[in-house]
């Protein structure tokens, strides 16, 4: 399921997840995170909350949450052989990727006719980037596997 930052809840997101597999079956979520917090830390910094809330304004996304946020969930479901990888080294060169052919003269006039939402979204790019970059955006690998009975 790759689609868990547009879900609103993510408890009620996992727990439907966790509903509908079949006993012994695998879930797996592939999903934008943001960084996992330390120990000390209660919440992002503001400037990494900032970045975030730029990218959901332009994605039309709620509000994101970590890979360990995720693990806990799953946790919590009591699941089996919970497993997270970060697989944001591989993810991160499609942003810049996708801003280079965009800036074709097909890309520009495919972009001005798709309206404002989609020109926004492109606008935001930049900021995927950025938050790559600065380690904040992760993109998380979680599997899991439902009890067989």
């Amino acid at each position: 399921m790759e689609s868990g930052e547009h879900m609103p809840d993510k408890t009620k997101f996992v727990n439907e997840l966790a509903r509908v597999a079949a006993p012994g079956g695998t879930i797996i979520i592939v999903t934008w995170c943001h960084r996992d917090l330390s120990p000390s830390e209660e919440s992002l910094r503001p400037e990494e909350k900032e970045l975030l809330n730029k990218i959901c304004n332009a994605f039309y996304l709620p509000a994101w949450c970590s890979t360990a946020d995720y693990v806990k969930l799953l946790e919590s479901l009591s699941l089996q052989d919970i497993k997270a990888a970060d697989w944001s080294e591989y993810v991160a060169p499609f942003w810049p990727a996708v801003i280079k052919s965009a800036l074709t003269w097909k890309g520009i006039t495919s972009l001005l006719r798709s309206g404002w939402k989609t020109i926004k979204g492109a606008l935001a790019m930049p900021l995927m980037i950025e938050g790559y970059k600065k380690g904040l955006i992760k993109f998380a690998i979680i599997t899991s596997r439902k009890p067989e009975s």
